[in-house]
């Protein structure tokens, strides 16, 4: 598919997505990324609350903290925003779970919500896919149990029946303290390095 062409589909999907309303328990708006045609694909996990409103995906502290990681990488925030397609597990706010922190999405909202991912994967192909923390990281390699299994190295996968090489990284989460304490904080530095040697990275750094 040529270049124009696939931004034309893309534009379609994502305005598409935006007027999603397949799950009742999610609070929206939808939240995307926009239409940016890249062989990246970062797969988030769902957005928090303050997303929505702000209308872009890792808007607040956790999005501090990752485009940091991907600014030592020399790609700032606005360049990984305009250079990189941003999805989600789920796209819209789950809300508050009994215990104070988000709700997980239900199995049911994953799978209605990966119908989405199955498309853009259609659509742009990508060669290299970065999943953030571990309910991301279970779309792409299910089989992985821990962090430590996969974090700091690149794994092939097939997602959606496309191959693809997949960088796991953790969440950034301020509530984590998984990529600041030990072995995180090492493997999380070597899976940054593992993104800026991949030949993908570099065409879109």
């Amino acid at each position: 598919m040529a270049a124009s062409a696939r931004l034309r589909v893309l534009t379609e999907h994502v305005a598409q997505l935006r007027g999603c309303h397949a799950c009742p328990q999610m609070i929206g708006p939808v939240v995307s990324g926009g239409p940016v045609v890249s062989p990246v694909l970062l797969l988030g996990q769902a957005p928090g609350s303050h997303e929505g409103p702000l209308g872009r995906p890792f808007a607040w502290t956790a999005g501090k903290t990752l485009f940091g990681w991907f600014a030592s990488l020399g790609l700032d925030e606005a360049a990984f925003r305009s250079r990189i397609y941003m999805a989600a597990v789920c796209r819209c706010f789950p809300g508050k779970g009994n215990k104070g922190g988000d709700r997980v999405p239900s199995p049911d909202e994953i799978v209605r919500c990966s119908a989405h991912l199955a498309a853009e994967v259609a659509i742009l192909k990508p060669a290299l896919v970065i999943p953030v923390g571990k309910l991301a990281i279970a779309q792409v390699l299910p089989d992985a149990k821990q962090l430590v299994e996969v974090v700091g190295r690149i794994v092939p996968a097939i997602l959606h029946g496309h191959r693809v090489d997949v960088a796991p990284l953790p969440h950034p989460s301020g509530a984590s303290t998984w990529h600041r304490t030990e072995p995180g904080k090492t493997l999380l530095a070597a899976g940054l390095a593992a993104i800026g040697r991949h030949p993908t990275f570099a065409r879109v750094r």
